[in-house]
C-alpha cells in the first residue's frame, strides 16, 4: 500500500477548475517531483494533499486514511508537513521561536525537543548562529533553511516541499537538497515541486507531469531525463536542454566543433562606395 494515494480530485476556484481527475501515489521512502509548466496545478496539488485547500471531489488517502477536507493543521500531528512557496516563517520571531513552533505537534515529547533542535542546527550551522535572529531579518538563504528546518522539526512522514530554489544562489540549492535527501534516507518521504526541471528529476526516483490541471504523464525521473522531447510540449525547451546538458554532460564534447578562426572563410569585404566630389558653385563676379 502506498503512503499517499490521490485519486481522481476535482479543485475548484470559485467557478475556475484548477485540477481535473489528477491521480497520483507516492510509496513510502520515495522521492516524487511533480512538474510542469507555470499555472498547469502543481502548487494547487500540494496545498490540496495538505489540507489548505478542500477538494471538490475525489479521495486522498495518507496511510490507508481518507484526509480529503481534513484541516492542514491536524494533518501535520499525522505526519504530513509541508513546505509553501514562499516560506510562511513568522518573521517577527526568532529562528529558535520558528523552530520551535516546528515541533509544536509533538510538544508532549519534550524530552527530545532539544536533541531535534540540535540536528537542526548541526543541518544549519547558519540558524545556530542567529537563532537569537528574527526570523524576518535573515537572508533569502537563510530564510529558505529555516522554512526547511521548522518543517523538519515535525519528524514527518510525508514531506511536501514547494520550489525549494525559488530565488536562491546555486550553491545553497545544492546544500539544502543535499538535506532532503538525507532526510529522505532517515525514512521521510517527499513530494516535491520545483521550477527548474533538471534539479527536480535529478533528485528524484518518478516524476509525474502537469499540464492544465491533469496528470500528462508518470515515468522514472531518469526515463524523462534520458528522452527531454518527450515532455518538450509540456515544459520549456530552455530547461529541457539545460536538463539535457548536465545530464549529458559530453554531449557538447561530442559535437562537431567550430574550425579555428585561422582556417574560417572570411566573409568577402564590402566595397566601400566610391568617393564623389562636390565642386563648389562659382562665386559671383
Amino acid at each position: 500500500m502506498s503512503l499517499l494515494e490521490v485519486e481522481s480530485i476535482d479543485v475548484f476556484y470559485g467557478s475556475v477548475q484548477a485540477l481535473r481527475s489528477v491521480s497520483l501515489h507516492v510509496d513510502e521512502g520515495e522521492m516524487v517531483a511533480l512538474v510542469g509548466a507555470n499555472g498547469a496545478g502543481k502548487t494547487t496539488t500540494l496545498r490540496t494533499i495538505s489540507g489548505l485547500i478542500a477538494p471538490g471531489s475525489g479521495t486522498i488517502k495518507f496511510n490507508g486514511e481518507d484526509i480529503a477536507g481534513v484541516p492542514a493543521h491536524k494533518l501535520v500531528s499525522k505526519g504530513i508537513a509541508h513546505l509553501p512557496e514562499g516560506r510562511d516563517l513568522f518573521p517577527t520571531l526568532s529562528v529558535e521561536e520558528n523552530l520551535r513552533y516546528g515541533y509544536w505537534s509533538r510538544r508532549k515529547r519534550k524530552s527530545e525537543y532539544h536533541d531535534r533542535l540540535d540536528r537542526m542546527f548541526d543541518h544549519f550551522p547558519k540558524l545556530r548562529e542567529r537563532r537569537k535572529q528574527a526570523a524576518g531579518t535573515l537572508s533569502g538563504g537563510e530564510q529558505q533553511m529555516l522554512g526547511v528546518a521548522r518543517a523538519l522539526m515535525s519528524d514527518p512522514k510525508l514531506f511536501l516541499v514547494d520550489e525549494l530554489s525559488l530565488g536562491l544562489a546555486p550553491i545553497i540549492v545544492t546544500q539544502l537538497f543535499e538535506i532532503l535527501k538525507e532526510a529522505n534516507r532517515g525514512g521521510t518521504t517527499i513530494m516535491l515541486v520545483e521550477q527548474f526541471v533538471h534539479m527536480a528529476l535529478g533528485n528524484t526516483q518518478r516524476a509525474y507531469v502537469l499540464a492544465k490541471g491533469e496528470v500528462a504523464m508518470e515515468n522514472s525521473s531518469q526515463a524523462l531525463l534520458d528522452d527531454p522531447m518527450l515532455i518538450a510540449s509540456y515544459l520549456g525547451e530552455a530547461d529541457l536542454e539545460q536538463a539535457y546538458e548536465e545530464t549529458h554532460p559530453h554531449a557538447k564534447a561530442e559535437a562537431p566543433a567550430k574550425p579555428p578562426a585561422s582556417r574560417r572563410k572570411a566573409a568577402p569585404a564590402k566595397k566601400k562606395p566610391a568617393a564623389t566630389t562636390r565642386r563648389r558653385p562659382p562665386k559671383d563676379r
